[in-house]
Formats: C-alpha cells, sequence, structure tokens
C-alpha cells in the first residue's frame, strides 16, 4: 500500500511538471508515451533526423517570428533551437525541413509564392527568404540518384531546382494523381496535399494526405505510394489508408500530414497531426507513430497500435525538455514561446529587469498585434502583472485571430472586459497604473480576475465562451492562444506571467 502511495505521489508530480511542456506523460508507465507529442497548435510537422539528433518544424501560418526549430534525441521530450523565419512573408505553411550536401533547407509556400531559407548549421544563422517564384502549396523536396533536386506540390506535380536548390529551372511536370477516395466516405474535399518523399530499398515512397485538413473528423488520412523512380510512375499502397480518423467518436480527429523516417535503432516512424475530440479550437496537435515494412515492400501501422493508447517510446538517449510556457522575462531575449501576430516591427518590445515593455498599437485587441503563447492544455490559468502608461491598454487575452478574441484590460485606472470585440468598462477607477490580471479557462469557459497585490483577486462579472473560435468557424487553420497586448499610445510593461494546468478531469 505504502509503495503504491509514492508511485501514485510521483505520477501526479510529473504530471504537474509536465504540464509547462508540450509532451504528453504516459499512464503505463516509464517506456511507454501518450500522443500528443506536442500538445497544443502544432501543425504540418515536418521532421529531419541528422545523426542522433532529430528536428522538427511546423506551420508558423501569422505568427512570427516564424518556422521555429525543435530540437530532440529521444522523439518525446523537445527544446526550441532556433527560429529560421524572421522576415514577414504572410501566412506561413506546410514546411519541409531537409539535409542535403551538409546544408540545411526548408521550403514552405506564402503569399502565393512558393519559398526557402537555408543555413551551413541548423542552429543558424538562417538566410532571408528566396522566392522561388513559383505557385502551389505544401513544397516537398526529392533528390534523384545523380543528385538532381526537385519540389513536389500538393497538386501532385513537380519542379526541378537548381543544384544549390534555391531557383526553380523548369516548368511544372504532373506525376501524381492520389489514391481514390471510397466514394461512401465522409470528407471535407479529395483535397490531395502535403507531399513528403523518402527513399528505402530500391523504391522512392510519396506520403501525402488526401479528405481535406479540416472539415469532418473523418476527412484527412495519410496515403502512400512508391516508384523505381522519384518522377514516377506510382503505385499506391495495398495498404492505404495508412492512417485515418473513421468515427467522430474518437479522440483524435482529421489525422494525417504524416512524414515517414527512421530513429537511431533502425525502426521507423511517422509524425502527423490531428485535432483533439472537443478541444477544436488548440488546433492541430503533432503526434508520433510506429511504422513497419511489410514483407512485399509496403509501409504500414502495426497492427494492435492505436493512436490515442500509450505506445512504446523510441529507442534513443533520454532528454529532458527545458521549455516553459511561463515566463519571468529573465534575460534580454523574448523567449521562444513568444509570437507577434501578424507583426513585422520585432523592435516594438524590450526585455530587461525581469521585465517585457511593449509598445502600444492600434485602437483595439484585433489590430493590436499581441505577443501570442500557445496553450498545451485543456484547462488552465495564466496570470500576468502590468504596469500601464497614460494613454495605454494592457491585457491578457485569448485570441484567434483579428475576428475572434476576448480577455480582460485594464488602462491606468480602469479594468476592462472584452467579449467577442465587445468591449466595455468592468470597474470603475480601481487602480492606479499598476494591476495583476489573470484568466482561468476551464474546458472553454473562462472566468477573468485582477488583483492590486496579486494575492487577494476579485472576479469581473462577465465571462467568455471559447470553444467556436477555431478554423470551421473563422477558417485560416490557426488556434485560440493565451495573449499580452499593448493598445493605444505609449506603452505597458509585464511581468511575472504564469501558466498552470488545471487538472479537473
Amino acid at each position: 500500500m505504502k509503495q503504491f502511495l509514492i508511485i501514485s505521489i510521483l505520477l501526479s508530480w510529473s504530471f504537474l511538471v509536465n504540464a509547462q511542456y508540450q509532451t504528453s506523460i504516459s499512464n503505463k508507465g516509464e517506456g511507454y508515451f501518450t500522443n500528443p507529442i506536442f500538445a497544443g497548435d502544432y501543425p504540418d510537422p515536418s521532421i529531419l533526423r541528422d545523426g542522433n539528433d532529430y528536428y522538427v518544424v511546423h506551420s508558423s501560418f501569422e505568427y512570427y517570428q516564424g518556422l521555429l526549430i525543435w530540437h530532440s534525441t529521444d522523439l518525446i521530450n523537445w527544446n526550441p533551437l532556433v527560429n529560421a523565419l524572421n522576415q514577414y512573408v504572410g501566412s506561413v505553411y506546410a514546411p519541409d525541413l531537409i539535409k542535403h550536401n551538409n546544408k540545411y533547407y526548408i521550403y514552405f509556400p506564402a503569399k502565393g509564392s512558393n519559398f526557402v531559407v537555408w543555413a551551413n548549421k541548423i542552429e543558424g544563422p538562417w538566410s532571408k527568404p528566396i522566392d522561388l517564384k513559383v505557385g502551389n502549396i505544401d513544397p516537398g523536396h526529392v533528390v534523384d540518384k545523380d543528385g538532381k533536386r526537385y519540389l513536389y506540390f500538393s497538386n501532385g506535380g513537380y519542379v526541378p531546382l537548381s543544384e544549390d536548390g534555391l531557383k526553380v529551372t523548369g516548368n511544372l511536370t504532373m506525376s501524381y494523381e492520389g489514391w481514390p477516395l471510397p466514394e461512401d466516405w465522409i470528407i471535407e474535399c479529395f483535397c490531395l496535399e502535403g507531399p513528403k518523399l523518402m527513399k528505402h530499398g530500391d523504391y522512392y515512397y510519396l506520403t501525402v494526405a488526401e479528405g481535406g485538413t479540416s472539415g469532418p473528423a473523418t476527412g484527412h488520412t495519410v496515403v502512400s505510394a512508391r516508384s523505381k523512380s522519384p518522377l514516377g510512375p506510382w503505385e499506391n499502397s495495398p495498404y492505404n489508408p495508412i492512417a485515418r480518423t473513421e468515427s467522430s467518436k474518437e479522440k483524435w480527429w482529421s489525422v494525417g500530414h504524416a512524414t515517414i523516417f527512421d530513429d537511431v535503432a533502425g525502426d521507423w516512424w511517422m509524425v502527423l497531426h490531428g485535432y483533439e475530440n472537443g478541444h477544436y479550437n488548440m488546433g492541430r496537435q503533432t503526434m508520433l507513430l510506429p511504422v513497419e515494412w511489410t514483407a512485399d515492400g509496403w509501409y504500414k501501422v502495426p497492427d494492435g497500435i492505436e493512436i490515442d493508447q500509450p505506445i512504446k517510446k523510441p529507442k534513443g538517449k533520454t532528454m529532458t525538455s527545458n521549455f516553459n510556457i511561463s515566463d519571468s522575462f529573465d534575460g534580454n531575449d523574448l523567449k521562444p514561446q513568444w509570437r507577434y501576430f501578424k507583426e513585422t516591427d520585432f523592435s516594438r518590445h524590450k526585455v530587461e529587469n525581469n521585465t517585457l515593455t511593449l509598445q502600444a498599437k492600434g485602437d483595439a485587441i484585433g489590430n493590436s498585434s499581441p505577443l501570442l503563447t500557445i496553450a498545451a492544455d485543456h484547462s488552465y490559468e495564466a496570470q500576468v502583472e502590468m504596469v500601464i502608461d497614460e494613454g495605454a491598454m494592457g491585457g491578457l487575452v485569448l485570441m484567434y485571430n483579428e475576428n475572434a478574441y476576448g480577455g480582460i484590460l485594464a488602462d491606468s485606472k480602469n479594468i476592462h472586459c472584452n467579449i467577442r470585440r465587445w468591449q466595455f468598462i468592468a470597474e470603475k477607477e480601481v487602480i492606479k497604473n499598476h494591476v495583476y490580471l489573470k484568466i482561468r479557462n476551464i474546458n472553454d469557459v473562462v472566468n477573468m480576475y485582477y488583483s492590486l497585490d496579486g494575492e487577494n483577486w476579485k472576479r469581473v462579472e462577465t465571462s467568455l465562451e471559447v470553444s467556436g473560435f477555431h478554423h470551421n468557424a473563422f477558417s485560416e487553420f490557426m488556434s485560440l492562444r493565451i495573449g499580452l497586448c499593448s493598445i493605444g499610445e505609449g506603452q505597458v510593461e509585464f511581468k511575472n506571467f504564469e501558466y498552470k494546468k488545471i487538472n479537473n478531469r
């Protein structure tokens, strides 16, 4: 009984510690993990194994700085490494991270074109984005046996690349039409997308997504094909679909957009994304599944593996994640959890003396380009201390985009509430330039608080319901994020941002 109690305490402690990180913990034991490996909005994962190290990058959409590269040695625990994109080029999605001839490249679409950034070292510095001046989306890089480079796109076509990978040298050639989806499937659209290519044995393998990345839970799927040449013709796998949500009763919806890779022990895996049933506004979360090779040279998910059940951990050097959503604003740089929304002026902020100073902008949350961070849990609490200039307004907010947001704010005297863009004074003349704000989100019902000393809290009358702040309502493929905003004239100082998981299940 005593041993059971000690184990229970340790499991509870590890679960609470994990609240600050992005990776789930398995309840089956130390040798297992439970999806997701990135909790929260981490869509379109593209992974690269480089020796004993793994690197992954995700779509960054309108959040800047962009293309944050994460590092791991065990595929379960991840640390942020570097932002590869520091110049605004529009909404960035579906990147492909690759290494070729000892250089690193990320190909990605934005603003109706496709771009590339490159570096001699994964840590950077990364180049400025280079416009390849070719349309379509979801570039996927491949090299043939002669070292010639190509980019595939979501329409199943490819273009040749220059030897350095920085120019398109020819016209689009169609190569793959996709796998015909069964007529009785409930999908959003056929929507061939996300081509990822790799070589194994005598074949090149093309992995794509079909069925639409959002919409019905059963739409998205992982599809595989192979060819003796990276340019086709392609033969569809008899094991298709490799992965798919078959019912809206399942935990993970719209699973797809996979990248196939081998680990340091020679085992094979795929990273993919999916929406969580009941928590659509968290965005698409990154998951990990094992794959196996069949006797006839195809890959598939092993029998008995379920995406929502504990899975044996990959082999590799175990590491500890140092990523923490909370921020004391120590040092002189903005921590990697923070992203501006549609902002190009990264000089708006200053970090010093354990304080983030954010220059005011705009006249509302929606046009103030707040700093946003990803919530990793269904229920959580976030709080921050603020000092507000006369003429400015600071806030602790939840934001999907400029049309869907809300939260609690303060000017130099008053407390304000914002409910779906309707803003009003909740408490008049109760502060003097200094206040603590808190939001408490319990399964998408958000209560809001303020305090004069950080210990005694008063809840404002108004609460916010945010379950509908997601892509199927507002488009753009993003997520509901926690934000710090500075509106009007002057500046707002932020101190001691704290994020805590609330375990209410």
